[in-house]
């Protein structure tokens, strides 16, 4: 499979964090296909499904080979007794469904068969375990031999995991034959814990690396930082040495997010970064950002200053 640099993250038109209309997650999807963006990334998780069946509808008409698509396996969408109130894991959506934690080989199939039936489509390129933090022997065991069974009945073309730690998908690397990891927040400006082992593994194992969460979930999406880190008030040694970068960055005439978006693909390994994106104008913002280059003497002044890693 080819995939684009950039990739489009649906997190945010599932409603993370603050909602948006349907007519908006469209036009952000239409928005990145017209600026070249191929890849698009969805979960069941991401608003209890709301993220899949936006992606499917404003996928819908185009033709099936014209991008690659990405979901997850591992949470199952049911229905939630009572219902009522909102959901509590970051999506403003309604708690009328719940997720429930599944990684055994029927739970695979089933999540993945009801994924195809929100997004409308027959197949999807990859599929992920996603998130099998406290389940590694359920998800290496049943959920990994499911999808690998499903790759080779042509059902989906290339499988692996996504998580927001480095030490278990070195594990999958290690242990099995993924196509590809979706690491997110540990290859960024600000941790490239990814960087000392997993990433080093995926270029020697042929395992593609998608890089997620590259703002570290809001401190480096602007060039004044602020916001969270890790979906978490940012502490305030991680605010200073954001504001250290930034004051770098701004020597060489280079934003924060600017850099924040070009620094993962410049390891071997990582095949594309993938940006959360929730309406046209953050994906006409962060197209201008990445189509201008940050010099190589930034890198090396950042890792001078220690702010890097060398």
């Amino acid at each position: 499979m080819e995939l684009s640099r950039y990739g489009f993250g649906g997190a945010p038109i599932g409603n993370l964090f603050t909602a948006v209309d349907d007519a908006t997650a469209t036009a952000a999807v239409d928005a990145a296909f017209d600026a070249g963006i191929r890849l698009f990334d969805t979960a069941p998780h991401y608003g209890l499904g709301l993220a899949e069946r936006r992606l499917g509808a404003a996928l819908a008409g185009r033709p099936r080979d014209s991008y690659v698509l990405s979901t997850k396996v591992g949470r199952l969408i049911v229905p939630s007794p009572g219902g009522g109130g909102r959901d509590d894991e970051g999506f403003d959506v309604p708690a009328d469904l719940r997720r429930v934690r599944d990684y055994s080989r029927e739970g695979v199939r089933r999540s993945l068969e009801e994924s195809l039936e929100r997004l409308g489509l027959d197949s999807v390129d990859i599929a992920l375990i996603h998130d099998p933090d406290d389940h590694w022997e359920q998800a290496v065991s049943e959920a990994y031999p499911a999808l690998a069974e499903l790759r080779e009945q042509g059902v989906v073309k290339a499988i692996g995991a996504g998580m927001n730690q480095w030490e278990m998908l070195a594990g999958f690397v290690r242990e099995t034959d993924v196509d590809v990891v979706m690491l997110a927040g540990r290859y960024t400006l600000l941790d490239q814990s990814g960087g000392r082992e997993l990433l080093p593994l995926c270029l020697e194992r042929g395992v593609r690396v998608l890089a997620a969460g590259v703002f570290n979930s809001g401190l480096l999406a602007t060039h004044e930082p602020s916001g969270t880190y890790d979906y978490a008030p940012a502490p305030g040694s991680l605010l200073a040495r954001a504001r250290r970068i930034a004051a770098v960055c701004e020597r060489h005439g280079v934003t924060l997010p600017q850099a924040a978006l070009a620094f993962p693909l410049r390891h071997p390994a990582v095949a594309s970064v993938v940006v959360g994106t929730r309406s046209a104008e953050e994906v006409a913002r962060n197209a201008a950002l990445t189509a201008r280059p940050a010099p190589e003497a930034l890198w090396a002044d950042l890792a001078a200053e220690g702010l890097l890693s060398a």
